[in-house]
């Protein structure tokens, strides 16, 4: 494969109140995803990718977001990674989802999973969703997400009323506003093997983030480049009729001045984390903070990311749109450059 990628951000949208933070409310948040936008194309980044949250200080209502970073931008890719699909009515989905792309001109990207662990108790029932009898929380995900696939690529179901108020096209109605090719830039946050063969099967593109179940005991980054292969395997055995995309997510942070020093000096991981998610063994990638020849040589050694076409790096949001911009800036001139990724 080129070794040239996609280079995008991830944020999870974080404000506190707190006299530290430089995101102190959901208003700033909001406007400073926006901001944080327009620095990354004028950078020359390729994605802005936000995280979403319900329940907490984070970014929780996607597409208002999109809409508004779509409006004031012209070539960066929009998306998410990732929406919870257990909160998501398919067709209300598909139509926030239609608009949001045609006001950014057919350039969103979105990330949808089953979801992660909630700062709530089955937060989802509060949004009026229960799984049907004999379905887990994550059957239920499936089941909203193969309806909002079918709906995104543009299945007309509805009866149209025979006195409408205005007047119909002939035959059945959909969703509308219809966004032509969204449906193959729908992408799932998949935590196994399993899972991403289950992604290639329905012909979404992968997105693989900075943990993953525990399979094989294996470093992180080679339990998940075997899952991009799993999942590449799985999609070569079906017709989607487009070529798929695979995104990893890395935290890499290039020391090159006083303020990166402050931050991040000493704060990269040496090795992979494990810990227990909904009862699972998860192992967690490393962290990547250090001078810029050292984070070179530490990251030819990723096989996941040689593996993958985009990679979405994770900013701390809270530091504020300049600083987020300037780690944006360093990957880009200081290492993106050394691994042919530009």
């Amino acid at each position: 494969m080129s070794s040239r990628k996609n280079i995008g951000f991830l944020s999870f949208g974080h404000w506190t109140p707190h006299p530290t933070s430089a995101v102190r409310t959901a208003a700033d948040a909001l406007l400073q995803s926006i901001d944080l936008t327009v620095a990354a194309e004028e950078l020359g980044a390729d994605g802005a990718y936000f995280r979403v949250h319900h329940f907490a200080r984070q970014l929780g209502s996607p597409f208002p977001l999109l809409a508004a970073a779509g409006a004031r931008t012209s070539r960066i890719e929009i998306g998410t990674g990732v929406i919870d699909m257990r909160y998501v009515n398919p067709l209300a989905f598909a139509e926030d989802a239609g608009a949001a792309d045609l006001i950014a001109g057919g350039r969103l990207q979105l990330g949808i999973s089953r979801g992660s662990p909630e700062q709530v108790v089955d937060g989802w029932r509060h949004f009026g969703f229960a799984p049907a009898e004999g379905e887990t929380d994550a059957d239920m995900a499936r089941r909203h997400t193969e309806v909002a696939l079918r709906i995104l690529a543009g299945e007309k179901f509805a009866e149209p009323n025979p006195r409408p108020m205005f007047p119909n096209p002939p035959g059945l109605l959909r969703v509308e506003p219809y966004s032509e090719g969204l449906r193959q830039r729908i992408w799932w946050g998949a935590g196994s093997d399993a899972t991403a063969r289950w992604t290639a099967q329905e012909g979404m593109n992968l997105m693989s983030s900075t943990l993953k179940f525990d399979e094989s005991g294996e470093p992180f980054h080679v339990q998940q480049r075997k899952q991009i292969d799993a999942y590449r395997a799985e999609w070569a055995e079906h017709d989607h009729g487009f070529e798929p995309r695979v995104s990893v997510s890395r935290s890499i942070f290039p020391i090159v001045d006083d303020r990166d020093r402050s931050y991040f000096l000493g704060s990269g991981d040496r090795g992979d984390q494990f810990s227990q998610i909904d009862g699972t063994r998860a192992v967690f990638g490393r962290s990547y903070a250090d001078v810029p020849e050292a984070l070179v040589a530490q990251l030819r050694g990723d096989e996941a990311i040689a593996a993958a076409d985009t990679v979405l790096l994770t900013v701390p949001n809270q530091l504020g749109v300049d600083y987020n911009a300037h780690v944006l800036e360093s990957v880009f001139t200081h290492v993106a450059p050394e691994l042919g990724w530009r």
